[in-house]
């Protein structure tokens, strides 16, 4: 496995500009929502339901009879052309409006084989909230299968039509609206700058305050009350200082990926690891590489500083020169956090 190690090291610079406020947040309401309905593919050839399930058959006759074709479910035995599905579509975080097109995941909850060749009935679409369900758009079209693993799940591009709008990020009705700030760099220190920030840029005067890790409010001044497209507009627009990272360690084993963030420290520390050699090369009074002095042991103390203690990049480095496997590395970082000479977050995936 290839080793892949990416240390981040963020570090403090007076006048220094990383990012604005809309990189690290969203504004409140600002999320994915999903739409949903069911609905029958036609035109399999035989791989459908079958005319004994019942679920697909008793659909299929009312649609008939609702066409002006009055059809027994017994009538349906022999249909094998037809499956019924689940409809799923997600509305994105910015919104959407009357007319968008949104893609619609297909997927058989009956006994068909495959949804290959077949093409989705027009069947309505619609988004549930508190318990209500509220008609948004239609779907039709020709079903077409991304993975055929999984031929039994398909996609109807663009097969949604949306007939309402569906809007996100709205201002509340008084006239405050909130900045959500993304789990990475939701802390105390960053909610309550990103609300200084604010305030700091409109005189002073109290707009914003933090209310937790994650959430800061935002009070539209008065006197943009009425178009405050230009205040928010403004507000992610502020840049946002660099401030310290939290100081974590993240291990995908699956990928062998170990990521550094913040100022991760280590306390002294002698490491003994399995397979776990340091040689050390003492020059001759002329140094010749012909002619090396090398000393091996199996222990590595780590203090490079003299100052009790080291950083977690001065482990790596080390581990990079003795060319250790990454599993083995792993297994070091998480004994020493488990001994609590990792000051720092460890998080496994």
């Amino acid at each position: 496995m290839l080793l892949r190690i990416i240390a981040i090291a963020l570090l403090v610079a007076s006048g220094v500009q990383a990012a604005r406020i809309a990189d690290v947040t969203r504004l409140g309401n600002q999320r994915t929502n999903v739409i949903t309905g069911w609905g029958l593919v036609f035109g399999l050839k035989g791989t459908g339901d079958g005319g004994d399930f019942l679920p697909a058959m008793r659909p299929l006759a009312e649609m008939l009879k609702r066409y002006g074709n009055p059809t027994s479910v017994l009538e349906l035995g022999d249909a094998k052309n037809v499956a019924i599905v689940t409809l799923t579509a997600t509305v994105p975080a910015t919104g959407a409006r009357d007319g968008d097109k949104l893609d619609v995941y297909v997927t058989s909850i009956g006994t068909a084989n495959t949804l290959k060749g077949g093409r989705l009935f027009v069947t309505p679409m619609e988004f549930r909230y508190q318990e209500k369900s509220i008609l948004v758009g239609w779907t039709q079209g020709a079903v077409s299968i991304e993975d055929t693993a999984t031929p039994t799940v398909g996609l109807v591009k663009g097969g949604c039509v949306l007939d309402i709008d569906l809007p996100n990020g709205q201002v509340d009705v008084g006239g405050q609206f909130k900045l959500i700030i993304d789990d990475p760099s939701a802390t105390w220190t960053m909610s309550s700058n990103i609300a200084k920030i604010i305030n700091d840029s409109e005189d002073g005067q109290t707009w914003a305050w933090a209310i937790s890790e994650k959430e800061v409010v935002v009070r539209i001044p008065p006197s943009e009350a009425a178009r405050p497209d230009s205040f928010i507009a403004r507000v992610q627009r502020l840049p946002l200082p660099i401030v310290a990272s939290e100081a974590r360690v993240m291990i995908n084993e699956r990928t062998g990926t170990v990521v550094v963030t913040g100022d991760v420290e280590i306390s002294p520390v002698v490491i003994s690891h399995k397979g776990l050699t340091i040689s050390t090369i003492n020059p001759a009074p002329v140094p010749s590489p012909r002619t090396p002095v090398v000393t091996d042991r199996d222990f590595l103390a780590l203090d490079t500083t003299n100052a009790g203690g080291a950083k977690v990049q001065d482990l790596i480095n080390t581990l990079d020169q003795l060319k250790v496997p990454i599993q083995d590395r792993i297994d070091i970082l998480k004994e020493l956090h488990k001994t609590g000479k990792l000051h720092a977050k460890l998080i496994v995936e």
